[in-house]
């Protein structure tokens, strides 16, 4: 079967080109809607404390934000990370399943009901709630030697 290709170069070019582009054509009308879910859908929040350090964020800001969010539906897991330029990152991932806009709602009603328990800085500055997309599913490197 090689041999037959190798020995019809412009042939295999032609299939290769017919395959590229019925490929092009088809990939817009999948349903990727349809297929599964595999990635949990996330929400973040997130708080500036201009000044503060790690420790002040931990303290002052992320305890009470945290402890609102206890008896979530749906989450599985938060993380949290404060940084010493004064962000405040907490990620929220939910079961496989969940509504990412239903999700991120819930979250932005318990956060609303521990903002008067935050610094007077965090409260005039916001903190904010987003629906994130997860890392990538699959990366794929290629190397030669």
């Amino acid at each position: 079967m090689a041999n037959f290709f190798i020995n019809r170069p412009i042939l295999a070019v032609v299939i290769a080109l017919v395959i590229v582009i019925l490929g092009a054509v088809i990939i817009p009308n999948l349903p990727v809607a349809t297929y599964p879910e595999v990635v949990p859908p996330v929400v973040q929040i997130t708080a500036v404390y201009q000044g503060a350090t790690a420790q002040d964020l931990e303290k002052s800001v992320s305890v009470p934000i945290e402890q609102n969010l206890t008896g979530l539906d749906g989450m599985l897991y938060y993380f949290a990370r404060a940084s010493n330029n004064g962000t405040l990152t907490i990620d929220i991932t939910f079961q496989l399943g969940t509504d990412p806009d239903i999700a991120a709602v819930k979250v932005q009603n318990k956060v609303s009901s521990a903002v008067p328990l935050l610094p007077p800085e965090v409260q005039r500055v916001g903190v904010t709630t987003r629906k994130v997309s997860s890392s990538f599913l699959l990366f794929v490197a290629l190397t030669s030697n």
